[in-house]
């Protein structure tokens, strides 16, 4: 059981003054029955309850894929730019958090979810989640270099980068890569080819652990199967 006020912000319905403010107007029922205290208990898994004549239906944790564009911010609220937030349906629970970081000219593949449990999984080094990037590099990508992403880059921090799988897809003035990576250091895919004397010109994740793209478009957000959240979960 929960109060009514708190069931209809995790629903994304608004925050708790605005609740309380569709409450009065008479905008919300129970049951089929009209109700405005926001301190009534509910049970969130049984009780119908409406918001403006549409059914919410209770969801403890919930899981969405977005491929991010750039321009947008990997946080759950900026005051000057747009964050990636934007881009999920309104009926979301608000307690939702982005799973790691994308920088702002960065595209690709975000989880957003509330699973806080999952989300330390994901992001921890020792767990070995694979989190694989597309790059156009300015500068000519090597052979040597591959041996070098396997052994560990000094890009400044205390230690060495983990070992990474890098593949070169095109190599010239302007080189063309696929880096696989294990962590999620600040910066960290531009501070490696820093690190050899190349810049990253454009940057795209493309698959975390078992999630991919697809064919999700840029801006496009999915709900997760049920099968990729247990493949993420057996992780």
């Amino acid at each position: 059981m929960m109060r009514l006020d708190k069931f209809l912000c995790e629903m994304g319905v608004g925050t708790r003054s605005e609740v309380k403010a569709y409450l009065k107007k008479g905008m919300v029922t129970v049951d089929g029955e009209v109700v405005k205290k926001p301190e009534m208990k509910v049970d969130e898994n049984t009780a119908e309850i409406c918001f403006q004549g549409k059914k919410l239906e209770f969801e403890a944790v919930q899981y969405f894929l977005l491929n991010k564009p750039a321009g947008c911010v990997t946080a759950t609220r900026d005051r000057l730019s747009e964050t990636v937030m934007s881009f999920l349906p309104e009926n979301r629970r608000d307690d939702l958090f982005p799973v790691g970081r994308l920088d702002k000219d960065t595209e690709g593949l975000l989880l957003i979810t509330n699973d806080g449990q999952l989300a330390h999984k994901l992001l921890s080094p020792k767990k070995h989640v694979d989190k694989t990037y597309f790059a156009v590099i300015d500068g000519k990508v090597e052979q040597a270099h591959i041996e070098q992403f396997s052994a560990g880059i000094d890009i400044g921090d205390e230690d060495l980068t983990m070992p990474a799988k890098l593949e070169i897809l095109s190599s010239g003035d302007i080189s063309e890569i696929q880096l696989t990576i294990q962590e999620g250091r600040f910066h960290q895919v531009k501070r490696m080819f820093e690190a050899i004397g190349c810049k990253v010109t454009y940057l795209k994740r493309i698959s975390m652990g078992p999630l991919t793209l697809g064919d999700l478009q840029q801006g496009e957000v999915r709900v997760l199967s049920e099968n990729e959240v247990a493949q993420l979960r057996s992780r």
